[in-house]
């Protein structure tokens, strides 16, 4: 099985670093394959930057279809692009905040969401309704940890993310937490083990959430909206991205993936 994993970023280190914790919990038998894509922004904190990265996660998509991707995780807490990617891939595509959230509500009552930056907030509140936690999601929490420095030599993020984390615990009643960021999926067993209550990380939970959807067999519809988008002219920057043709019965065959131009 071969999980690609897309961290929506540029920043390679961050790729590296959720490379290393998908495939700890990666099968035997399954290949994770962390990529970044060659165009986009160098992290992921406003809602400018969400809607640029999406089309560096269509490009790796549409490159995973052509090398035979079976799943695909989008490793951003703003889950960008994931309707998208889902009518162009063959395979189940996660976004972590949405199997964070649901693995949180198999191990707790109630979660609080632990982010980054004040202004992610709004998204987090968003996609708690939009995959129907409300009533699960105790509260929202933002460290004020710009993404990238998250894992910055010297950075006390992790102590920092860890007293939020308790924060949520004791003032929200909270017996799960989901950390909302891709950068802080290292962290996610000691803040655990200091706070005392489950701690959920989006980037392992997508990639067995991944495992899981494939081993069943199970694939976006190729009906409805998730089918294989209509053929259409593009023009300017994204003309790359055009599909040439739909494929028979929903879903993209390789011909019909867009063709992206990849930067070296």
């Amino acid at each position: 099985m071969l999980i690609r994993v897309i961290n929506p970023n540029t920043t390679r280190a961050m790729t590296d670093l959720i490379g290393r914790c998908a495939r700890v919990v990666a099968a035997p038998g399954t290949v994770v394959e962390a990529v970044t894509p060659s165009m986009g922004p160098a992290s992921i904190e406003s809602h400018y930057e969400e809607a640029l990265a999406v089309p560096g996660i269509l490009e790796q998509v549409a490159q995973g279809e052509r090398d035979g991707a079976d799943a695909y995780v989008l490793a951003c807490f703003g889950d960008p692009g994931l309707d998208a990617a889902r009518e162009l891939a063959t395979g189940p595509v996660l976004g972590i905040a949405e199997a964070a959230m649901h693995a949180a509500t198999m191990v707790g009552r109630r979660f609080s969401i632990v982010t980054t930056l004040g202004r992610t907030m709004g998204r987090a509140h968003e996609l708690v309704d939009r995959y129907g936690f409300r009533d699960a999601c105790a509260g929202v929490h933002a460290c004020e940890i710009p993404v990238l420095e998250l894992d910055a030599p010297g950075s006390r993020a992790e102590a920092i993310v860890t007293d939020y984390c308790r924060l949520a615990v004791e003032g929200d009643g909270a017996d799960a937490v989901v950390l909302g960021c891709a950068g802080m999926a290292d962290l996610c067993a000691r803040i655990s083990d200091a706070v005392g209550v489950p701690v959920v990380d989006g980037v392992t939970a997508a990639t067995t959430l991944a495992q899981s959807l494939v081993t069943l067999g199970l694939r976006p519809a190729v009906a409805g909206e998730y089918a294989t988008p209509p053929p259409k002219a593009m023009r300017g920057l994204l003309a790359p991205f055009e599909i040439a043709a739909a494929a028979v019965g929903g879903g993209p065959s390789p011909a019909a993936a867009p063709l992206v131009v990849t930067a070296d």
